[in-house]
């Protein structure tokens, strides 16, 4: 197993536990992102596909195909993710601390994903 390898299973396991825990927990999840429910409680659902079970299947996914384009797939949703936040940051005045370390993240993981396994895809 190379160093590329062992990063980005890292990731994915990752990846799966904070699917996990917006899978499992939305309204504990909901409340680490500032995010309340309306009147149908559609947000636990949202919360649960687009936070939760999206990210599993993106773990899993990658680690069971165990390809470099499977892992570059990973880097571009969380690229996707980085470019809607960035994009909220400033289009709706949601600049914060928590907003900025999130882009970060996001961006961070997007790179590493891509550019260390688009070469070999």
């Amino acid at each position: 197993m190379t160093a590329i390898d062992f990063v980005n299973y890292a990731v994915a396991i990752l990846t799966i536990v904070l699917g996990l825990m917006g899978w499992l927990a939305p309204r504990w999840t909901m409340e680490q992102l500032d995010m309340k429910s309306g009147p149908s409680n559609m947000a636990y659902t949202e919360v649960s596909a687009a936070s939760g079970c999206l990210f599993v299947g993106l773990g899993l996914g990658a680690i069971l195909l165990d390809q470099p384009l499977a892992w570059v797939v990973v880097g571009l949703a969380y690229a996707g993710a980085a470019t809607g936040r960035v994009t909220s940051i400033f289009r709706d005045n949601a600049a914060s601390r928590q907003s900025w370390s999130f882009f970060g993240c996001e961006a961070g993981l997007a790179a590493w994903l891509i550019l260390a396994n688009l070469p070999a895809a």
